[in-house]
C-alpha cells in the first residue's frame, strides 16, 4: 500500500502472529442448540424501519438517535423489505465509494442537496436475510461466513419481522467459557490513520478495505479510534453542517480526523480472556477494542472476532 505522512498501513510496527486465526471448520451444533423457531427470540422484534422516500439525512438522524448501525427500508403499506442502509453505506456516500457519485456527479459536490435525496438512492438492495423459521445454527453460520453484522428477519412474504445482529449472538455466547485470550483472535495487520488525516481519506480507506473503524495513531501512540458510526453521528448530530461554508462536501471531508475524536476510549491487553473482553464490549456498547502492550497499539479485537472464536470453540 502507498505510504504517506497522513495515512499508513501498520506493518513492522505491529506484532505478527501467523496462523492464530486459522481454526478449522465451524461446528455450530456443538455450541448452539438446533431450534427451528427461536430466531426472533435471539434477535429483536422491536425493529424500526423507514420507507424508501425517507431522506438520507432523515435516515441518518434515525440511526443516530437510536444508536443503530443499520436501518431496514420497507414499503410503508405492505412492510415488505426493500433494502437496508448501514453506517458503511453512509461512509460510502460521504466520499468513500460509488455512492459518492450522488454527491459529486449528480449534485456537483453540494452535500446539502444530495443528503436530501431519498434513502433508496444509497440503500443496499441485494440483501442477505434470515427467515423466521431458520435454525439458529444457520443464521450464525451466515453471519460468520459473510461477515455481515446484522440480518433482517423476514417471513415467507419478505415482510420484516425483526433483526438479528452479531451483538445479539455474542450476548448468548459469552456464557460459552473459553480458554482463549485476546492475542489468540485479534487482528494484527491494521490500517491506521493520523490525527491530521482528512476525513475524506479515512472514509475512502474504510470503504476500500471494508473496515468499520480506524485507530488514530500519532508517533506510535494510540490517541483514539474513529468508526463509521462516529462519522454518521457527526453528520446526523448536525456537527458536520457547522463546518459547511459553501455547501460543498469538501468543507467536511477536508476536516482532520481529530475533530471527531471524543476523548473516550476503551482498550484491552493481549492476555485478557475473550469471555471477559466480549462482556466488556457488551457493557461499553462498543464493537471493538484496541489491544495495547507497553503503551503501544499491537492489535484490534472485535465483536465478530469473539463470536467466531466462541462458536468455533
Amino acid at each position: 500500500m502507498h505510504r504517506n505522512n497522513r495515512y499508513e498501513k501498520q506493518g513492522d510496527k505491529l506484532l505478527k502472529m501467523p496462523g492464530k486465526l486459522d481454526r478449522g471448520p465451524v461446528d455450530f451444533k456443538s455450541r448452539i442448540a438446533e431450534k427451528e423457531s427461536n430466531i426472533l427470540a435471539l434477535g429483536s422484534r422491536d425493529v424500526i424501519s423507514v420507507p424508501p422516500t425517507t431522506t438520507i439525512l432523515g435516515a441518518i438522524g434515525m440511526m443516530t438517535t437510536h444508536g443503530f448501525r443499520r436501518l431496514p427500508v420497507c414499503d410503508p403499506g405492505t412492510k415488505k423489505i426493500k433494502g437496508i442502509v448501514t453506517a458503511g453505506d453512509i461512509i460510502d456516500f460521504m466520499g468513500g465509494g460509488s455512492r459518492y457519485n450522488l454527491v459529486q456527479v449528480k449534485h456537483k459536490g453540494n452535500l446539502i442537496a444530495a443528503i436530501n435525496e431519498s434513502v433508496r438512492e444509497i440503500m443496499t438492495q441485494d440483501l442477505t436475510t434470515a427467515g423466521v423459521y431458520d435454525p439458529v445454527t444457520k443464521v450464525v453460520a451466515t453471519i460468520i461466513e459473510t461477515g455481515i453484522g446484522g440480518l433482517p428477519i423476514v417471513d415467507e412474504d419478505d415482510v420484516l419481522q425483526g433483526i438479528i445482529t452479531e451483538r445479539d449472538v455474542l450476548r448468548i455466547l459469552t456464557h460459552e467459557m473459553s480458554d482463549l485470550h485476546v492475542e489468540d483472535i485479534m487482528s494484527t495487520s491494521l490500517y491506521v490513520t493520523s490525527p491530521e488525516s482528512p476525513l475524506g481519506t479515512a472514509t475512502k480507506e474504510m470503504v476500500t478495505h471494508q473496515i468499520r473503524r480506524l485507530p488514530v495513531v500519532s508517533d506510535d501512540v494510540l490517541i483514539g479510534i474513529i468508526t463509521a458510526s462516529d462519522i454518521m453521528k457527526f453528520i446526523g448530530g448536525g456537527g458536520a453542517f457547522d463546518n459547511l461554508l459553501t455547501g460543498d462536501v469538501a468543507d467536511i471531508m477536508n476536516l482532520p480526523v481529530r475533530e471527531l475524536i471524543d476523548g473516550s476510549m476503551h482498550t484491552t491487553i493481549p492476555e485478557e480472556g475473550i469471555n471477559r473482553v466480549a462482556q466488556e464490549m457488551l457493557d461499553k456498547n462498543v464493537g471493538a477494542l484496541p489491544v495495547i502492550e507497553n503503551s503501544r497499539l499491537i492489535g484490534l479485537v472485535t465483536e465478530f472476532d469473539c463470536v467466531k472464536a466462541l462458536v468455533e470453540r
